[in-house]
């Protein structure tokens, strides 16, 4: 009896300190409905505020073939942690556009993170509290230890495949 009451006590407090994942909310800044916080990919691209944008940039993107081969194989291992704003046009422009050279690269899925922040480019529970975080959308690129090797911040300086291998085949 006390193992039984043990357990669904620490059940009671892992889901109370869980995560809402998908979070909308009425932001006071933008006055308008964005998510929040952790969210996955459905989600995101099914999210009224974004899935217009999305569907239209994502089906116009064309992802620089000659750069495949090579991104795929330096991915392989690594995570992205993607900070968006629903709200953000450049969130809606370049987001739809990574995920398209993530899905030819055959990045897996569960490598890549997405955190929506509000108008004031924060996040609830300290999601983003270490991440200087200072504009939308930025792409963070991790080894598989979680250590930052890279970021792109808002867009690309020459393309999301050339910005991403310049990232991954820097001597550090």
């Amino acid at each position: 009896m006390k193992y039984l009451f043990t357990m669904v006590l620490g059940l009671f407090f892992i889901s109370a300190n869980a995560q809402e994942i998908n979070k909308k909310l009425e932001d006071q800044i933008k006055h308008k409905q964005i998510m929040l916080n952790e969210c996955s990919r459905e989600g995101l691209v099914t999210f009224p505020e974004f899935k217009a944008s999305y569907d239209a940039n994502y089906e116009n993107y064309k992802v620089d073939s000659a750069s495949m081969a090579q991104l795929t194989k330096l991915l392989k291992d690594k995570k992205i942690k993607v900070v968006l704003g629903t709200w953000c046009g450049d969130s809606k422009f370049q987001v739809p556009n990574f995920l398209k050279v993530a899905d030819a690269a055959k990045v897996k899925e569960d490598h890549v993170a997405f955190i929506a922040v509000d108008g004031a480019k924060k996040a609830e529970n300290g999601l983003i509290d270490n991440l200087n975080i200072t504009r939308v959308p930025t792409f963070i690129v991790t080894d598989k230890k979680g250590t930052e090797i890279g970021r792109i911040t808002e867009f690309p300086k020459k393309s999301l495949e050339l910005d991403l291998i310049e990232i991954l085949t820097a001597k550090k």
